[in-house]
């Protein structure tokens, strides 16, 4: 996704989403992108409202439609009478979401190249998929070799707050963390409705 789109995607959102690694979008510009942003005050409908708290989702988490509704469906298996709590459960533990949320990198996408790649080790092994959803207990880690080459401003990058969720395995190190508890809504990094995004699926039948 280019730069210039993560910024467009924030601005029509009206928030920034830490996923997309890009702050400050609303800084200078905080109004929809186009000619007629500035101005625009039009009311949403009730379907534009439940599809932006989906597509809030959607990109901070940097998946495609299908790919959310697979979890939108293992989450209604498992849990049929709150099921929105179940899939953001799901969703905050994938790896690649442990990994930036732990601070190894500055967005999604990055966090998910960084385990694609091979540079992220869970119980000490590697693991190279970055929607494998954790267990209690996993310890998520960067090899010797990711942690050596994190560029200066890599570390020096603005990091979200550790969610209650996550810890450090030990006190001053920020190179392992463990997943110690289940996470939920409270614990996405922005604002949104999840009985919206609730509605706009049971809507859609799925």
């Amino acid at each position: 996704m280019g730069e210039l789109k993560k910024w467009k995607i924030q601005r029509a959102l009206g928030l920034e989403l830490p996923g997309l690694g890009k702050p400050g979008a609303l800084e200078k510009r905080n109004y929809p992108p186009g000619q007629h942003g500035r101005t625009a005050k039009r009311k949403l409908s009730a379907y534009a409202e439940r599809l932006r708290e989906k597509q809030k989702l959607l990109f901070h988490y940097g998946l495609r439609e299908e790919q959310l509704r697979r979890f939108v469906r293992t989450a209604k298996q498992k849990n049929t009478s709150n099921w929105i709590e179940g899939l953001i459960n799901l969703l905050e533990r994938r790896l690649d979401n442990v990994v930036f949320r732990l601070g190894f990198a500055r967005s999604m996408a990055a966090a998910r190249q960084l385990v694609s790649h091979g540079h992220v080790l869970v119980n000490g092994r590697f693991l190279t998929i970055g929607s494998a959803v954790l267990r209690i207990g996993d310890v998520v880690s960067l090899t010797e070799y990711a942690r050596e080459s994190m560029t200066e401003k890599a570390r020096s990058a603005p990091r979200l707050s550790l969610p209650s969720y996550l810890r450090f395995r030990e006190e001053g190190a920020t190179h392992a963390g463990v997943l110690q508890s289940f996470p939920g809504s409270e614990h996405v990094p922005f604002a949104f409705t999840p009985q919206f995004v609730a509605e706009y699926y049971a809507q859609r039948g799925v």
